[in-house]
């Protein structure tokens, strides 16, 4: 590639806003462009302003689609940009990124597609499902990128035609561990001190089942509950809060940018995942790595991910069951012994999901398509 242009690449993503799938393709942009890459970041819709101060980045739409006239203004602004842009390379993350900006790109001319399946399977419609399946056959996608060994088995059904064009490539992730004392964390956020703060980043949404966590807080005495994102669980979230009383000791912070997450994970005494359904489970990685103690829904993928060398750094439990849920928390909150135990393997995960190894295998990946397409852009 001596004397070649560098890359041209475009990242597709289907919402604007800061959550797991969006943070892999922010730090593979900065590590490409870091590289001498041309990069570009485009989203179908803006959700939020978490993506509005970069300048690699472009909205097809100002908001999510609704009705059929803004859907096909939508897909026209996709293959336009794509038209214009004209990338060596499109990779495209989640499922709809995958299903609707694979076969666009190749209709605007694209020679070479990356898609990630980092989408749990019961948040996939099933015509999506069918859909995607087909386009791997039928070669929409030159690569299929997955990230743990459960993201991988889910495809072990699947046509040789999809499953030969499967790569794994765990996620890597950036160290959150800040030099800040909790009380200092916790003043920056305006979060109460002298109380055991438990915490969780993720979406609103019902799959991230964070009801389970406001419904065993009753049951852990004087403790706090903090939440960091934004999404359409919302409301409900907030009424049942209201409903069991602990209104006061449950504090939604809205979505946090990257830079303020190290101060999230300062301030808490523990970090609680229940969520339903994951691929790999970015937000809890993050958090065992500053050394938390977590305390995870028993999901396979976490067992497998929150773990080094077969040592866990969570405590896992049936988070629908919130006295169980409870009995745990209760555990690493009182047993500090076993908080630091869980804490120093955590630390461990940075060895095990190195950032530098997710960013070079997507560009020795990308090298690798281009010089066998043998790139002939103008």
């Amino acid at each position: 590639m001596n004397g070649a242009p560098p890359p041209r690449i475009v990242l597709v993503q289907t919402q604007a806003e800061n959550a797991g799938a969006q943070q892999i393709s922010r730090l593979l942009a900065a590590d490409f462009v870091a590289r001498g890459f041309d990069v570009r970041q485009l989203f179908f819709f803006r959700r939020t302003a978490s993506f509005d101060a970069s300048p690699d980045v472009e909205f097809c739409a100002m908001e999510r689609p609704s009705g059929p006239l803004s859907l096909l203004r939508f897909v026209f602004s996709l293959y336009s940009r794509l038209r214009s842009i004209r990338p060596d390379v499109v990779v495209t993350f989640q499922h709809y990124g995958n299903m609707i900006g694979a076969p666009i790109a190749r209709l605007a001319g694209v020679r070479r597609v990356i898609a990630n399946q980092v989408s749990a399977a019961p948040m996939m419609w099933r015509p999506v499902v069918v859909a995607d399946k087909l386009l791997g056959r039928f070669g929409a996608y030159d690569r299929i990128v997955v990230n743990s060994d459960h993201t991988q088995e889910m495809f072990e059904a699947y046509p040789a035609a999809y499953r030969k064009r499967i790569l794994r490539i765990d996620h890597g992730f950036e160290d959150k561990t800040l030099s800040i004392g909790k009380a200092e964390a916790r003043a920056r956020l305006a979060l109460p001190l002298g109380v055991p703060l438990l915490g969780c980043a993720a979406r609103l949404h019902p799959l991230k089942q964070l009801d389970a966590a406001i419904a065993m807080l009753p049951l852990i005495e004087g403790a706090h509950l903090a939440l960091a994102g934004q999404g359409v669980d919302l409301p409900r979230l907030e009424a049942l809060a209201r409903d069991l009383s602990v209104s006061e000791r449950v504090h939604f912070l809205g979505e946090l940018g990257p830079e303020k997450i190290g101060i999230f994970l300062a301030a808490l005494d523990c970090f609680v995942f229940p969520s339903s359904a994951e691929t790999f489970g970015l937000a809890p990685v993050e958090a065992a790595q500053v050394g938390l103690p977590v305390v995870a829904n028993d999901l396979s993928v976490l067992r497998d991910v929150l773990s080094v060398e077969g040592e866990p750094c969570a405590i896992f439990v049936d988070a629908r069951d919130p006295a169980a849920f409870a009995k745990a928390v209760r555990l690493v909150l009182d047993d500090a012994a076993l908080a630091a135990r869980l804490g120093a393997v955590g630390r461990r995960l940075k060895q095990r999901y190195p950032l530098s190894a997710m960013t070079d295998s997507y560009a020795q990946l990308i090298h690798a398509l281009i010089d066998g397409g043998h790139a002939d852009r103008n």
